[in-house]
């Protein structure tokens, strides 16, 4: 699957970060991070487990105050207006997050709920999210009793639900087919080209080829940062598979 012929605004970041650490101790997880973000690109935040992706996207998240450094989220400062980046904001994380004893519409309540939104909205929004996602037939079961990749789709509708202007996805996909793999890029394309922008962490690297740019992070440091075909070509590697290892083997 190549990427989608979908365009993001260059001109406009919707994440901006400068000279960003995190140190806990003596040890520092994140170390002088720069880099921007554009509105409807999807940007994908690369490394190997240890290297500080989760440190770095916690803070972008509005959950933890860095050491050092400044970042802006959807226009709020990361010091001062965490309220307000948590509020413009969606999160799915690989594990799925929402509650499997209640339904697709009473997960779809709750979180319209929690997200601060008008009765009408709900209801509105709920039905458009079931037919969607084809899931009228179900709307009424547990959670529980839906194939995996059912919830994955179910739980990044939902992390949409209130609109956000960036979603991050930690490794979304673990886990599920490859149809509904597939099926889910779809969706992150469709999201991107109505000008969210997706920050997405995967360990696939054939997933890391669909980005419109690519971090990959080493030892709390971007090694690199560039567009798939830009660092296939600087590291003369066949795919971003090869890239991510030449990288990856750098590693303290």
């Amino acid at each position: 699957m190549s990427l989608a012929p979908y365009s993001y605004n260059d001109n406009e970041n919707i994440i901006s970060v400068s000279g960003l650490w995190k140190k806990f101790g003596t040890f520092a997880a994140v170390k002088d991070l720069n880099f921007t973000v554009r509105r409807g690109e999807i940007f994908g935040f690369l490394g190997a487990n240890g290297a500080g992706k989760t440190t770095a996207i916690k803070i972008l998240c509005g959950l933890w105050k860095p050491t050092a450094g400044e970042a802006k989220v959807a226009g709020y400062d990361i010091y001062t207006q965490s309220n307000l980046i948590k509020k413009n904001i969606g999160y799915m994380s690989q594990k799925f997050s929402l509650y499997e004893d209640l339904t697709p519409v009473e997960n779809i309540r709750f979180y319209g709920g929690v997200y601060g939104l008008s009765r009408a909205d709900i209801r509105s929004r709920t039905r458009a999210a079931l037919e969607e996602l084809g899931l009228e037939d179900v709307k009424d079961k547990p959670i529980k009793s839906l194939p995996p990749g059912w919830k994955q789709k179910l739980a990044f509708s939902i992390a949409m639900l209130h609109r956000p202007a960036i979603i991050f996805l930690d490794e979304p996909t673990g886990g599920v087919d490859p149809i509904t793999r597939r099926q889910f890029w779809n969706m992150i394309y469709q999201a991107a080209d109505q000008g969210v922008t997706i920050f997405i962490t995967t360990h696939y690297m054939d997933e890391a080829e669909y980005c419109h740019r690519i971090s990959i992070m080493v030892d709390g440091r971007i090694e690199a940062l560039d567009t798939p075909q830009n660092l296939k070509i600087k590291y003369e590697a066949a795919d971003m598979n090869e890239v991510f290892l030449k990288l990856a083997r750098k590693a303290d």
